[in-house]
């Protein structure tokens, strides 16, 4: 089994505008795809091609070309990493956001309720903060605040207060214990009821907002004026939201800031005025493509 599919691989890379003599970054390295599908690209071009991953893991998937270097280190911290290799401009920034397949598929991970194992869900084994310990010890308004924000889910409230209840009984440890709190309130599909509560635990183990937000930043400072391409492939709405405001603004908030002389600060040429999406094809083949958004824009001048 592959380790990750990619996905929109050859839309993102046609859209990086792939130069000779280039620096570009793919910060959600995971299998390699998207990076290899660069590489083949540029063929034997002279580009410098940086991986980034916080999963351990996907070190084994470093690809054996002097153009490519491997970076153990969350997005979050691209420019500190990049000035360690002595870089401070690039000409192309690849983000393919979310968990890859290899870690869904990874039962001891505790990323999908289809195993049993420990509730965990850190992309990242260095980190600290366990799924178990959000739902532990948040606050039942805490808790509610994750899944009606990072899952969408209708009976937010209920499912938070029924998780406080429970944890009083007993610690909640494993994906089952969990289950076992969550799969009376189901609503509606249990499958897609089940995915919208893993995926705000997921976002808030993983501080996926907020390292998302220090990203767009990073890369609107990194990327050479009237050169630099912003690639970037969300699957949840907020993170889509974000993206798109920081292509228009500049900012998460997409808060519109003006100069003395009332001039709009744009800080990139958006290059897909609708998000492009997967064709049909492409959802057949890999069905976690389905909710793929992705989202383009080109770094314009500050002057």
């Amino acid at each position: 089994m592959d380790y990750h599919i990619p996905v929109l691989a050859h839309e993102c890379v046609d859209y990086l505008n792939l130069r000779p003599g280039g620096i570009y970054v793919d910060v959600t390295f995971g299998g390699g795809g998207h990076s290899r599908l660069i590489l083949e690209r540029a063929k034997n071009a002279e580009i410098r091609l940086f991986g980034f991953d916080q999963d351990e893991e996907a070190r084994a998937n470093a690809l054996a070309d002097d153009r490519f270097t491997f970076v153990a280190a969350n997005f979050r911290h691209l420019r500190n990493y990049l000035r360690l290799h002595g870089v401070d401009r690039i000409d192309g920034l690849l983000a393919d956001l979310g968990v890859s397949s290899h870690q869904f598929d990874q039962a001891d991970r505790g990323f999908s309720y289809r195993f049993d194992a420990p509730l965990d869900m850190r992309m990242g084994k260095a980190a600290d903060r366990t799924a178990a310990d959000v739902v532990n010890h948040y606050a039942a308004e805490e808790l509610q605040a994750v899944f009606g924000e990072y899952g969408e889910v209708r009976n937010a409230r209920t499912l938070a207060l029924a998780v406080a209840e429970a944890r009083e009984q007993q610690e909640i440890v494993t994906i089952q214990d969990f289950l076992s709190i969550v799969d009376p309130l189901v609503r509606g599909n249990r499958a897609r009821y089940l995915a919208q509560v893993f995926q705000a635990l997921r976002i808030e183990v993983n501080d996926e907002i907020g390292a998302l937000t220090d990203l767009l930043a990073q890369a609107t400072d990194l990327l050479i004026p009237n050169k630099g391409r912003l690639v970037v492939i969300s699957y949840h709405s907020l993170e889509d939201r974000i993206t798109k405001n920081f292509l228009k603004t500049g900012n998460a908030e997409g808060k519109v800031i003006k100069d003395f002389y009332g001039k709009i600060d744009r800080p990139y040429k958006i290059l897909t005025k609708k998000p492009v999406l997967p064709s049909a094809e492409e959802i057949q083949r890999n069905s976690r493509a389905r909710s793929a958004k992705l989202r383009v824009g080109e770094r314009i001048s500050d002057d």
